[in-house]
């Protein structure tokens, strides 16, 4: 199965800075997306610590022959003490934090898991599904029947996270496969697109798209163009028997 991906980020219409940060793959074995929250110097510096640990640790275990389950949580648990560390040296960073998405493609086999808000998103013909379950207290409440889904999208604390690296009472993650067949597309992002931009909208571009390239930018540039109020980060995976000699398979990392 040939994989096909890109990846962008961009700060928005409205930060001064990017706290998100991303890292492709240039095998296409793992893909990873941040979004750092803790004032401008802490989210940056949260989302670049989580995304390098857990990029060098892939990198480093990956011939290992690790199980997936072993392979992502190692990788979460190292990154989490590392952002951790950090905050113990520096005072101006103590409240720092980030989500995470990460994607490991192992003998074709794709497994994720995540912490926050950042998603995974599958399309499968013209129907897009998010996978991942928000770690927020608004899915919860959704979830209990306390706050309906038209009432979640202008909620005050729709944003306020239960679980994000960068604390001591972290819940144990759980690696789940991804049911991955020829044709479909993987989309993981930070909220930054997903608040300005409705699931109808993200499926057409990532049905209609020519390239996984062509995609990531025109969800960035709708998602501005309907008020970019934070950053955002999008990166997309594509299963396909066709030859898209046009699509970008090179490594891309992008860091706040």
């Amino acid at each position: 199965m040939k994989l096909v991906f890109a990846g962008n980020t961009d700060v928005g219409c409205v930060r001064s800075a990017n706290q998100d940060c991303y890292c492709i793959d240039a095998d296409g074995r793992f893909f990873i997306v941040a979004d750092g929250m803790g004032g401008h110097a802490g989210g940056e510096e949260a989302s670049r610590i989580a995304v390098d640990v857990v990029k060098s640790y892939l990198e480093a275990k990956w011939d290992q022959k690790l199980s997936p389950q072993d392979l992502l949580q190692g990788a979460i648990s190292l990154a989490n003490e590392a952002i951790l560390k950090d905050q113990e040296s520096n005072s101006v960073r103590r409240d720092m934090g980030t989500t995470i998405v990460i994607i490991v493609f192992i003998e074709s086999q794709p497994w994720y898991c995540h912490i926050g808000d950042s998603r995974l998103y599958q399309l499968r013909g013209a129907k897009l599904e998010q996978i991942s379950q928000d770690h927020t207290w608004i899915a919860k409440a959704i979830q209990s029947g306390t706050v309906d889904i038209e009432e979640a999208r202008s909620h005050p604390w729709r944003h306020m996270l239960m679980q994000c690296l960068g604390r001591e009472d972290i819940e144990k993650i759980t690696a789940a496969k991804v049911d991955f067949q020829s044709g479909d597309r993987l989309l993981i992002c930070s909220d930054g697109l997903t608040e300005e931009l409705s699931n109808e909208h993200i499926a057409n571009q990532l049905e209609t798209s020519r390239s996984c390239e062509q995609a990531a930018m025109a969800l960035i540039n709708e998602a501005k163009a309907k008020g970019g109020r934070d950053n955002i980060t999008v990166v997309i995976i594509a299963s396909d028997m066709l030859d898209h000699s046009t699509e970008v398979s090179d490594a891309i990392e992008a860091e706040a």
